[in-house]
């Protein structure tokens, strides 16, 4: 009954008992796989689990094993032993997860559990997922949340072989990302003094050791990290500390205290571009992963309109017009990006088919995208967004009004050929807490991960395993809503 489903598992006879004797034999470069599953295992069951020669719990690197690709595992489990093997650290960390599953419900707690017996059911399993993109968007710039909450996070995702986590850095509302050349993005832009009229300031940033320490802290669980520092719009937090990259340098604007779109966007010139370049490099250092994102999404172009700056880059340029600003500005910061070595990302195509992007208006703007060249990541809002509610129901949290968004919407969502996956998106505008925010979260993405992972995805089949994989998120201490307690609706009603 393991979420998401493997590829394989076949029950055999016997059962591998864990106790005090238990010990564990890691071949070189397995010894993460290692530390990770006593950390997992130790705090519920208190057993000690330590690294032996002698081992019967036997985690090995094989790059012999051949058909499961980076992220496959192969795992048996027997009453004389537990093998896993995989070609890669991240193949482990996945089959970890799994050996974790098959433990027991209780053993996914953090405090002791007494009186169980532990150990695991015999079973054969071969395991691979089936797209490679299998992500979820946390926006931290509306509002903040500390690195404790996003290695929590981060720990969640890791259960669910969710491997990718878009780090949405900066916005309107405020900006996260720390750089040094440019120190008040964050003591002035990380800063609002209210949102939406209710009188409280906000705010918060990183450093960047806290940001190091969360990607290898996420490399280890089998997650990468994508930043994603908005551009050429959702720039007001930028503008509010340095003034200088607007459209009119002389006006002075605080960070923006309410939700929505603003108006301000960055202007055209070189310093602006030469700025943003300095913010690119500074991310590319601090987050190694292959993969940097733009933004590019609703970026109104009124003050290019009326800007004489914006008008002389446009004949400088040769562009038609201020609205071709747009896809200008992004093409430079993805040579940019591209220059560095990575890949860039964009929600919508701007004219360079090295760009990945990810269709969120429509998921039929994803076979436009395709058709371009692109590589595709699929999020559209009707089934991928979290800050919509996923249900009805008087008791279910604030969200964002206009649509319910439920885990069988987010099972089904629209998978064209082609596509490297999709992810789901949890802006944060409604959502102040964490508490909040990993009670929006789940089950919802228990269902995308199966919907992605599983060679032949199931609803049906799902519910059936949500049974018992609703035990494991509440041994967890995720948040649920009372029907999701009940064993007997595991998933919200469609």
């Amino acid at each position: 009954m393991i979420v998401p489903r493997p590829t394989r598992l076949i029950r055999r006879h016997g059962r591998f008992a864990l106790d005090r004797d238990t010990a564990i034999r890691a071949t070189p470069g397995a010894q993460g796989a290692a530390r990770l599953l006593r950390a997992l295992l130790r705090p519920a069951t208190g057993l000690p689990l330590p690294l032996h020669e002698d081992g019967r719990v036997v985690l090995a690197l094989d790059d012999r094993l051949v058909g499961l690709g980076d992220e496959g595992y192969a795992l048996t489990v027997n009453e004389h032993a537990v093998v896993l093997r995989a070609a890669t650290r991240h193949g482990l960390a996945h089959g970890v997860q799994t050996i974790r599953q098959l433990v027991s419900p209780t053993a996914m707690g953090s405090r002791p559990v007494s009186g169980v017996d532990w150990g695991l059911p015999g079973v054969d399993v071969r395991d691979a997922p089936r797209l490679p993109w299998r992500g979820v968007l946390l926006d931290v710039a509306r509002h903040f949340q500390p690195v404790a909450v996003l290695r929590r996070f981060v720990d969640l995702m890791a259960v669910h072989k969710l491997n990718v986590l878009h780090l949405h850095l900066t916005d309107d509302q405020g900006w996260r990302m720390p750089v040094p050349r440019h120190p008040r993005l964050t003591s002035v832009g990380g800063w609002r003094a209210e949102s939406m009229g209710d009188g409280v300031p906000h705010g918060g940033s990183y450093t960047r050791a806290e940001l190091a320490a969360l990607v290898s802290y996420a490399d280890e669980r089998g997650v990468r990290i994508v930043p994603e520092i908005e551009m050429p719009g959702h720039a007001r937090a930028a503008l509010a500390a340095y003034p200088h990259l607007g459209n009119f340098p002389r006006r002075r604007l605080p960070v923006w205290t309410r939700w929505g779109v603003s108006d301000e966007v960055f202007g055209v010139d070189d310093a602006v571009l030469e700025f943003c370049r300095d913010v690119l490099d500074e991310v590319i250092d601090v987050f190694p992963g292959r993969h940097v994102h733009l933004g590019g999404d609703e970026c109104p172009t009124s003050e290019w309109e009326s800007s004489p700056g914006a008008f002389r880059r446009v004949r400088e340029e040769g562009l038609a017009g201020p609205r071709e600003l747009h896809g200008w500005f992004l093409r430079a910061m993805a040579d940019h990006v591209a220059g560095r070595g990575r890949v860039p990302v964009s929600w919508e195509p701007i004219g360079d088919p090295r760009v990945v992007v990810m269709p969120w208006r429509d998921a039929a703007d994803a076979r436009t995208a395709l058709d371009l060249g692109h590589d595709v990541v699929m999020a559209p809002h009707r089934s991928t967004y979290l800050d919509y509610p996923q249900s009805a129901d008087p008791d279910e949290p604030a969200g964002q009004p206009g649509l319910v968004v439920t885990a069988r919407d987010v099972y089904h969502l629209p998978l064209p050929e082609g596509v490297l996956g999709a992810q789901c998106a949890l802006w944060t505008e409604y959502v102040p807490t964490a508490h909040h925010l990993e009670r929006l979260a789940y089950p919802r993405l228990a269902a995308l991960a199966d919907a992605l992972w599983a060679q032949r995805p199931s609803w049906t089949d799902f519910t059936e395993r949500m049974r018992a994989h609703t035990g494991r998120l509440s041994a967890l201490s995720v948040p649920l809503s009372r029907k999701e307690d009940d064993a007997r609706s595991p998933v919200p009603p469609c």
